[in-house]
């Protein structure tokens, strides 16, 4: 194919039937006297998975890509290479207004557009947002129309099942005995609150205020402060028994209420809290209850404090209060042994008075607590009273109860009241268990997103492949059509060659292919693409210096990079605001977190609502996003993360709640290059290998098969060595039999990096050229000087490479100095 239509090579089905359309009727004429900037949009179109449609000229001469066609639904192929006013003729009515304001210079952009599309074997509701950019010629005229598509249908339907959960949930919520209540933000601003705690509050009105607001008789009390600690701390804070009082209007009767409760952190997927789940029960009856209990038993201790003590406990104890105490009451020595027990130890724990009294403290203690519980009865020895000690105690049943204890010394022996908190515990255990539960279902959610896409990616290509191999194999195929098959299966395996290099980039592992160009021509150059993907409704200023920017880098990987932080500054923006793209040259500084050195940087700044300090340093981890479900799986940031690394560069962002954000792309900036290399209009033919002998090395069998069948075909003498030792053995078996060797890269043992490295040290006069699909090793040290060759490859490919592996080194053996 002449070079000038190099624009055309991709594109799948569509690709294939533009490249074998009549232009020569076509008011556009043939592709090699179109203008730059069609050429430059048909290229950008095939090479893009996302619906793209592009009308030029006074007759609207309708080019599009495989995405489009597929909301054609029927009219395609006929449509295509032909008036945009017949493929939308029955509405044309509403398409002209459109087309007449992108012709006049105006971009416009809709969202939620329904169409009703026969893809899947029925019709579906579909929904779908449209951008229509004017496009102008060398003249500044403008020349035709580009538009890009976004589907929606997804979002729009995680939103209905989410608000049908919110719902569910909203269900269970009302129904709850306990009171429970959602604060949001750092102002405790109540998003939720359920009935039982409306009650509680006394019917106030609640939502959308915050605790200051709706509950002013609350601050004084501490509420708020603690409210304030858990929110900073991140930590959970359970009271028992706590006193609240509530005035009923501004001059109403108070109410005093006692409260079971917990203040449960919220953490967002930044691992920042961002609200509070407030959960509890009125425990006022119990509390009173337990409140004349206690000044039952301060009275009677206040009465003598002398071994007297002894006396009126003895008495105290066959009192009533002794007897009904609900609470786990004992008297115990200092030596640590029980010498008396109330009845609620039986309730408890199951063990009887008798069994416990004379038993040591620790005998019934969990063993890990038993260190801690020794220390408190060594403290309570020295006239230290201890409060809230919690410990597991042992019942009959060898189960194990939490207790939470008092314990004050007094005339030589210790009083102890213990309540039995085991609920309240298990409580806490099952909010962490849901939280963390939580999190692993949106991790999870996010991996389905991705490998749900890819799934279905590749099971398109997939179809096409084996829908074109099963037609081949039809007998009396016309050769027309068997070359249109066999094209589309070439084409099919360049689209999933493609999605693989995605997939690798956002895992880092792609091996990149360098080239030195201006960044700030290439900024230029995408812009108008990156205003179509924001929408009309976002401002984009480009600002470049006057000098060039070049770097040394994968052009294709910077124009996704670039095209990434433009979406995400996007969605940042909800559509609406200001992007700047600024290019210029840095000098390298500690404080960047960058070497020494002039960087290229691009610094892309918006408006949007900006990034929270708890969640800066996690944007760029792979799978992490703070959108909702179905808009996005955390992958782009993450590519441009390991570009730029990979690169040698780095990427920063810079930002504050509500002030917007910035993203700086840095790369090494490079001197220009001496000449650029002329590129020939054809293709080079295949190259006969003329008996040229190559040790292909590869230890996949059908990949070695068919690699040594191709040199054959090719005209080469090949032996084939399954692994790298076995390379080396044939290269000293018989010297200098081999001129080139053509090695895999990924091998059991030693890979092919070490086998080329070894084969250097030996016989350095001996061309090595790898092949790999997948390799870290390449992706981050690159291929070492040695020639590679990406799989999948074509025949072409390997004939060109080995070809010039070889004339390399036989101009190398004339010409040693």
């Amino acid at each position: 194919m002449p070079i000038h239509e190099a624009f055309l090579i991709e594109g799948g089905e569509t690709g294939a039937l533009l490249r074998a359309f009549d232009w020569s009727a076509s008011p556009l004429g043939r592709p090699a006297s179109w203008p730059q900037a069609l050429k430059t949009l048909v290229g950008v179109m095939l090479g893009s998975q996302q619906p793209m449609l592009i009308v030029w000229g006074p007759d609207y001469v309708t080019l599009y890509n495989d995405g489009y066609a597929a909301m054609c639904g029927a009219r395609h192929p006929a449509c295509l290479g032909g008036s945009f006013r017949d493929l939308w003729h029955d509405i044309w009515d509403q398409v002209e207004p459109i087309l007449a304001r992108a012709y006049a210079g105006e971009a416009t952009h809709m969202d939620g557009i329904a169409l009703i599309m026969h893809r899947n074997g029925y019709p579906e509701e579909t929904f779908f947002s449209f951008g229509y950019t004017p496009v102008r010629d060398e003249s500044g005229q403008v020349a035709g129309m580009f538009c890009a598509c976004a589907e929606t249908t997804g979002l729009l339907r995680a939103e209905r099942e989410a608000s049908a959960e919110r719902r569910r949930l909203e269900q269970l919520f009302a129904q709850a005995p306990s009171f429970m209540a959602v604060l949001r933000g750092p102002e405790h601003r109540f998003e939720l609150a359920n009935p039982a705690y409306l009650r509680l509050v006394g019917n106030r009105p609640v939502i959308g205020l915050t605790v200051a607001e709706a509950l002013p008789d609350a601050i004084p009390q501490g509420y708020l402060d603690l409210l304030d600690t858990v929110y900073r701390s991140g930590e959970a804070f359970t009271a028992t028994a706590s006193k609240l009082i509530l005035r009923a209007g501004a001059n109403g009767p108070e109410t005093e209420r006692y409260l079971d409760f917990v203040y449960q952190p919220i953490f967002g997927d930044s691992g920042s809290v961002t609200g509070i789940f407030v959960e509890g029960v009125d425990v006022t009856d119990r509390a009173l209850a337990e409140i004349a209990l206690r000044r039952n038993e301060a009275e009677l201790r206040s009465l003598n404090a002398d071994l007297e003590r002894q006396v009126i406990l003895r008495s105290h104890e066959r009192g009533l209060t002794w007897q009904v105490s609900p609470d786990l009451l004992g008297v115990f020595h200092p030596d640590g042994y029980f010498e008396r027990v109330n009845p609620a130890w039986e309730v408890v724990l199951g063990w009887t008075e008798s069994e416990i009294s004379g038993r040591s403290v620790l005998d019934l203690i969990h063993p890990d607590d038993v260190a801690r519980t020794a220390e408190t009865i060594a403290a309570l020895g020295r006239n230290t009273p201890v409060f809230g000690f919690e410990s597991r105690y042992r019942t009959r049943d060898g189960q194990y109860r939490w207790i939470a204890w008092t314990a004050v010394p007094e005339g030589g022996r210790a009083y102890c009241s213990g309540r039995d908190i085991t609920e309240d515990k298990a409580r806490e255990s099952a909010l962490d268990q849901v939280q963390e539960a939580l999190r692993q279902a949106q991790k999870m959610e996010a991996v389905g997103q991705l490998t749900g896409g890819v799934a279905h990616d590749f099971n398109n290509l997939l179809t096409v492949i084996k829908s074109s191999t099963d037609l081949l194999k039809r007998p009396g195929l016309p050769e027309e059509r068997r070359a249109r098959y066999v094209d589309a299966i070439a084409d099919t395996v360049a689209r999933a060659a493609k999605l693989t290099g995605q997939l690798l980039a956002f895992a880092r592992r792609q091996a990149l292919k360098p080239e030195i160009f201006n960044a700030a021509t290439s900024v230029t150059a995408i812009s108008e693409m990156v205003a179509t993907l924001t929408g009309a409704r976002i401002e984009i200023v480009v600002t470049v210096p006057d000098e060039p920017c070049f770097v040394h880098a994968d052009p294709s990987q910077f124009d996704t990079a670039l095209v990434n932080m433009a979406v995400n500054a996007r969605d940042a923006m909800e559509g609406q605001g200001r992007l700047t793209i600024d290019v210029h040259a840095v000098e390298g500084i500690a404080r960047l977190g960058i070497r020494s050195g002039t960087y290229v940087a691009v610094s892309l700044t918006d408006t949007g609502s900006g990034i929270e300090p708890g969640e800066i340093h996690r944007i760029f981890e792979p799978f992490y996003t703070t959108k909702g479900v179905g808009q996005g799986t955390g992958l782009g940031l993450s590519q441009v993360f390991g570009f730029a690394k990979q690169s040698g560069g780095e990427v920063l962002a810079e930002s504050a709640p509500g002030r917007g954000a910035t993203f700086t792309l840095y790369l090494p900036r490079v001197a220009a290059p001496d000449r650029i290399e002329a590129v020939p209009d054809e293709v080079e033919p295949l190259t006969e290998g003329h008996g040229t002998c190559v040790l292909v090395v590869e230890d996949n069998p059908e990949v070695g098969r068919f690699a040594t069948q191709t040199l054959a075909e090719l005209g080469y003498h090949t032996v084939w060595a399954t692994s790298a030792i076995e390379a080396l053995r044939q290269i000293e078996k018989i010297p200098f039999r081999f001129e080139v060797v053509f090695s895999d890269v990924v091998m059991p043992g030693m890979n092919g990096i070490e086998l080329a490295k070894e084969i250097a040290k030996r016989r350095p006069d001996l061309p090595v050229v790898l092949a790999s699909g997948y390799s870290h090793v390449l992706a981050e040290e690159g291929s070492h000087g040695f020639e590679l060759l990406h799989k999948p490859y074509s025949v072409e490919q390997l004939s060109r490479i080995l070809r010039k592996a070889v004339a390399r080194s036989r101009r190398g053996r004339r010409n040693p100095v």
